[in-house]
């Protein structure tokens, strides 16, 4: 039998491997410096320090700018979770009427989600911050909340579309069968079998409202209520010259997100084969 393992398998091995060290050598330096003194920062930028100075986490989180490390951590949380919980319900609830109500109508509703996906942002910066200054939403949690709905809707329902066009309709019937009406039939049965893409979309959403800078600075300046980019872009203008302070608070504003994908990572996976599918 004529073994598999040629040369052209192990070119791309060593591609692969020196790819995997070319995307890790940020992370490493990026814990690397967090935990150094400043004398080292110059002296042996490249290599892990000998001595772990944890206190650099501690002085960073205790920082005062722009309210505190801590303050952007809750500013964060509370918008993230609110906008990626308030999302997967409008999203998951118009997926599921467009794709078990084929029509002329859904079908022209997808299209226009579609095509506020290709809206870039920024082009609505000005009439938005406008509206919302006369709303009095500048500076408050829930005028960021209604922000990033009116953003992301978009993107949560084509995902949601395509992964709810592969479910069965059996389970459904069914359900309808035993007396189930249209609300317990999505709570119980349908919404149940979202599961993987929710997971894509909490990831995907998650990741793009908790590394906003743009938007967080623009609706939020001044407020006291700023996000971590914010702070740390104010950081770092406070500690120009502590550059392991300034990775520490870094590294404090990544934790979270590596968390959470380490936990949803299989979800995600399933959800975007499962939407590649539909």
């Amino acid at each position: 039998m004529r073994d598999r393992y040629s040369r052209k398998t192990l070119i791309w091995e060593v591609l692969l491997l020196l790819l995997a060290i070319a995307f890790c050598l940020p992370l490493y330096l990026l814990v690397s410096i967090s935990l150094k003194p400043p004398q080292e920062l110059f002296t042996s930028p490249l290599t892990f320090p000998t001595d772990l100075h944890f206190e650099n986490f501690s002085r960073a989180w205790q920082a005062r700018n722009s309210g505190g490390m801590a303050s952007a951590m809750i500013s964060s949380v509370i918008i993230t979770v609110g906008s990626v919980a308030t999302l997967i319900v409008i999203g998951s609830l118009s997926a599921y009427a467009i794709a078990r109500r084929p029509g002329k109508l859904s079908a022209t509703l997808y299209t226009l989600f579609v095509i506020g996906i290709i809206v870039p942002f920024q082009l609505t910066v000005l009439p938005l911050f406008v509206l919302f200054r006369s709303l009095g939403l500048i500076g408050t949690y829930l005028g960021m909340i209604i922000l990033w709905v009116g953003i992301l809707t978009p993107l949560t329902v084509f995902l949601y579309t395509g992964f709810v066009r592969t479910i069965p309709r059996d389970y459904e019937e069914a359900a309808r069968m035993d007396g189930a009406g249209l609300v317990r039939t999505y709570v119980q049965v349908v919404f149940p079998l979202l599961r993987p893409i929710t997971g894509t979309v909490a990831i995907l959403t998650g990741l793009f409202i908790w590394n906003d800078f743009f938007a967080s600075l623009i609706f939020l300046g001044g407020s006291g209520r700023e996000t971590l980019p914010v702070a740390i872009y104010s950081f770092v203008g406070e500690y120009l010259t502590q550059w392991n302070l300034v990775f520490a608070a870094v590294v404090i504003a990544l934790a979270p997100l590596l968390v959470f994908f380490l936990i949803a990572q299989k979800q995600m996976i399933r959800g975007f084969s499962g939407g590649i599918r539909g």
